[in-house]
């Protein structure tokens, strides 16, 4: 078995509680520091990990030869925060959003690229295997061509005393949290989103930003898919991923999931369905042995890219009340990222 990877953990709050859930458990990797502005935040979760606290990335570094870093912090901090340790050449996993605006996005990845230093997005819906075992079917044909996406992430969560309503810190409200999930799911399953066309509901809970949100997506494809989005409503579905084909559907769900083909009475039930904990440890694995050689990444930098430009046209679309054409894909050289039509356009 290789040497464990030596981690640093940024940020010590809700989603850095799953992190160190996963990595308290890991042998590919051990967490030696985690650093929060809090620092009884950042204690607590170096208690859990055995590892040392630090109030500051700057001390993390500097105690410690980081193989990689997990960032956990608000959105509005990612690039800056991601810049820093890649400057150190220390690769960084960087929670979704990767970052608030397409034109971050891609300075980050410019600065990457000509150190060489990994630098990717979480999202952990990438990493649950059902969602594999469903791409894998809908790619054998078996129940013919995509024609209709769907996606669902509504569920009541009370938001107003969290950071994510402040929109200088969180970037947005539910279109740019979960919004970035179903983006990289939708992308991961169907290939390039052309179009988007969002529409804001109403702000049941009062907050800065947008509570709940529907998006309309057309792929390069022609593929459409519609995406629920709410902290204020709970649809109560089984299922996250739906999609209907020409000869059949197929379904992502929370406890199972399954696929029914044209004529069918029965469905056919294919895998358990999500496990937050373990699609995590999947991600981390996926980060890890990416760095020693083992296996490619499953996110790559293009990827952040590209989801950071669809939420970016859906907001722009919230504002011109219209379809959007979402940026073209980056174009990369060494050293350098750049891209056609809509670039630099950044969240309204």
């Amino acid at each position: 078995m290789n040497t464990p990877l030596r981690f640093g953990l940024v940020g010590a709050g809700g989603i850095a509680q799953a992190y160190v859930q996963v990595l308290a458990d890991l042998d590919e990797a051990e967490v030696v520091g985690v650093a929060d502005t809090r620092k009884e935040a950042a204690d607590a979760a170096a208690a859990t990990l055995a590892c040392k606290s630090y109030s500051d990335v700057e001390a993390l570094a500097s105690g410690n030869q980081l193989d990689g870093v997990i960032l956990c912090t608000p959105p509005a901090t990612h690039v800056a925060l991601a810049e820093y340790f890649v400057r150190l050449g220390v690769p960084v996993l960087c929670e979704k959003p990767f970052a608030v605006t397409p034109g971050e996005a891609r300075r980050l990845i410019a600065v990457a690229d000509a150190a060489s230093v990994t630098v990717t997005m979480a999202a952990k819906f990438r990493y649950v295997d059902d969602v594999h075992r469903a791409r894998d079917i809908v790619e054998s044909g078996m129940l013919g061509d995509p024609i209709l996406f769907e996606n669902t992430f509504a569920s009541r969560v009370a938001m107003a005393d969290r950071w994510n309503a402040n929109p200088q810190v969180s970037g947005g409200g539910v279109l740019i949290d979960n919004g970035t999930h179903s983006v990289d799911i939708a992308r991961f399953f169907l290939g390039r989103i052309s179009e988007v066309h969002a529409v804001e509901g109403r702000r049941e809970q009062g907050l800065e930003v947008e509570d709940t949100a529907q998006m309309f997506l057309r792929t390069e494809q022609d593929v459409l898919g519609t995406v629920d989005l709410s902290w204020s409503i709970d649809k109560s579905v089984d299922h996250f991923v739906r999609i209907c084909c020409s000869e059949g559907v197929i379904e992502v769900g929370w406890r199972a999931s399954r696929y029914r083909k044209a004529g069918a009475t029965e469905w056919t039930v294919f895998g358990p369905g999500y496990d937050k904990v373990a699609a995590m440890r999947a991600e981390i694995l996926n980060f890890a042995r990416s760095l020693n050689g083992s296996e490619k990444l499953l996110i790559t930098a293009d990827d952040a890219i590209a989801s950071v430009d669809v939420i970016a046209a859906a907001y722009r679309s919230i504002t011109r009340r219209q379809w959007v054409t979402v940026a073209s894909p980056p174009v990369r050289v060494l050293g350098s990222v750049s891209a056609s039509t809509g670039a630099a356009a950044d969240v309204a």
